[in-house]
């Protein structure tokens, strides 16, 4: 599904989308086309992409095609989701120690949905650091 969604071939395109759009939070994810992990999360962000097109914008960022950001932002996982609001990074607390991305693919529309809502609604509040409508730590996975 990737092939749906736009990819960003260089890290000018990705500065641009990030400090172009003004209105919409900007979800980009990084990874590798082919992998997996990132199929089943571009499929997902494909999916929702028609529901969140008022408060978001979707990128797609081939790492090995565009290595600029992968020491800035620490991109070693095979799929990472980062998401930016007026040219700021938003942090987003999900309960896994790492604010700064989603470095797992997600399989749930629903929870993708809010995750990005309640980024969009911290942003627009002015916040850096949202917290997450679900807690993702391994405490309540028995």
């Amino acid at each position: 599904m990737s092939y749906m969604l736009q990819h960003l071939y260089s890290g000018w395109a990705v500065d641009q989308a990030i400090t172009s759009e003004q209105e919409r939070v900007v979800c980009i994810r990084f990874g590798y086309d082919y992998d997996p992990d990132c199929m089943k999360m571009d499929e997902l962000l494909y999916k929702i992409a028609d529901d969140v097109k008022n408060f978001c914008v979707i990128y797609l960022v081939d790492i090995t095609e565009v290595p600029d950001f992968n020491t800035m932002y620490e991109l070693y996982d095979s799929v990472t989701t980062m998401f930016f609001y007026r040219n700021k990074h938003m942090m987003i607390d999900l309960g896994t120690g790492n604010n700064n991305k989603i470095n797992w693919p997600m399989s749930n529309k629903r929870e993708l949905i809010d995750i990005i809502e309640t980024i969009f609604r911290g942003a627009r509040k002015g916040r850096g650091l949202v917290i997450s409508p679900k807690d993702y730590s391994t405490k309540y996975k028995y």
